[in-house]
């Protein structure tokens, strides 16, 4: 009987319902003859869970598990054809299916979470040199020449809930913006994102922020809150406040009129931290935890940058390097719900490292084999006569 390798496990995860809409609406196969939009994804995938580093490691390696092929929905690949394929192929596809993998995760988790907390943020990919600076120059700012990714990361899911791939000089905040606020939802993000009119959308929508006061906020303070004994020595002050300053510039307007928390956190060796927030119930020292949490987000931009390929790119025109990137979101999430569905226990990192190693492997038959096995070395033992009595 037929048993599925590891990676076709893995690849069950991916939304081929979504899929296959996206590429009919886009009609990606467009004069496509023998290399499907499906056969790019999986290849991809493949790329990212193996670790190819060029296309010519990429075709060899793939191309060495012939037998499984059929099985794939796919045929031997070529590397030319793939870096076309990457080239002018249609992002759009591939974003539909990162996204439809983003919601099975919130799914998952959605039932058991106690608190939503989502985390946003982004990190520069650089890019530069030859294919390179033909594209991205203009785009470069001071620090960076390349893309940026945004993303929203859910702290109780432990993967990315949302994202987007800009230019470099796009501000966070125009991302910030794009997303609607969901109720409940507590959001966690820098100063970088400090901006009155978006924490009123936060606000008016029932979610709650933490975040952190710029130094020149105005702030008229309201009330003195009480510090509990536990956080005498961690919570500096804690007070309501509201924002004074109704025209903070540049044409603005604040809108923002309800009151707010300013919360001092102590830091050794540093000046405290001062975190704003619409959260008039919990405490201080929940807050501060909460923002302390964002650190996660930095965590998985280094895990993703390591783990993953997007760092070093197949190709070097625009689409290519997106399709990479949101390949490593796809391979990232694909784990990530593998492990879940299985229970995995160990680190995603340690996961990852097994399951690169055996791809191809097919687990019910190494484990009929391996029981077959015991089962002649218990027989073995129980007939076989003691060389010493």
């Amino acid at each position: 009987m037929f048993r599925i390798s590891r990676f076709q496990e893995v690849l069950k995860h991916l939304p081929r319902g979504v899929f296959d809409r996206a590429v009919r609406s886009e009609q990606a196969d467009k004069y496509r003859k023998n290399f499907s939009c499906w056969q790019q994804l999986v290849s991809m995938v493949y790329a990212q869970l193996s670790g190819a580093s060029s296309l010519r490691t990429l075709q060899s390696s793939f191309n060495a598990h012939s037998a499984h092929h059929y099985h794939l929905g796919c045929q031997p690949i070529r590397r030319t054809t793939l870096a076309d394929a990457n080239a002018q192929g249609n992002t759009r596809v591939f974003s539909s299916v990162v996204h439809a993998l983003m919601q099975q995760v919130r799914g998952r988790v959605r039932g058991e979470a106690h608190e939503f907390l989502e985390l946003i943020d982004s990190t520069s990919i650089t890019l530069k040199g030859r294919g390179f600076d033909a594209w991205t120059s203009e785009n470069r700012t001071r620090h960076t020449q390349g893309l940026k990714l945004h993303v929203v990361f859910g702290l109780a899911e432990e993967a990315p809930l949302a994202h987007s791939i800009s230019a470099p000089n796009l501000n966070d905040l125009d991302y910030a913006r794009t997303l609607e606020p969901r109720r409940g939802t507590i959001y966690v993000f820098d100063k970088a994102y400090c901006d009155y009119t978006w924490w009123w959308k936060m606000t008016q929508s029932g979610a709650k922020f933490v975040t952190r006061f710029k130094r020149n906020s105005r702030l008229q303070v309201h009330a003195q809150r009480a510090i509990p004994r536990d956080a005498v020595d961690i919570i500096l002050k804690d007070e309501q406040v509201y924002l004074s300053n109704k025209n903070p510039g540049g044409g603005r307007t604040n809108p923002y009129s309800k009151v707010l928390r300013r919360i001092e956190v102590a830091r050794k060796d540093k000046p405290a931290l001062v975190l704003a927030t619409n959260d008039l119930k919990s405490s201080a020292l929940r807050i501060a935890e909460r923002y302390k949490a964002r650190w996660q987000i930095e965590l998985f931009f280094k895990w993703i940058k390591q783990h993953l390929k997007i760092k070093r790119f197949l190709g070097r025109t625009p689409n290519a390097v997106r399709i990479q990137i949101l390949t490593a979101l796809i391979a990232y999430l694909l784990v990530r719900l593998h492990a879940q569905a299985h229970g995995i226990k160990t680190s995603l990192w340690l996961w990852l490292s097994e399951l690169s190693a055996t791809l191809f492997q097919r687990p019910e038959i190494e484990l009929r084999r391996h029981r077959h096995w015991r089962k002649q070395r218990l027989m073995q033992d129980l007939y076989q006569q003691p060389l010493f009595t």
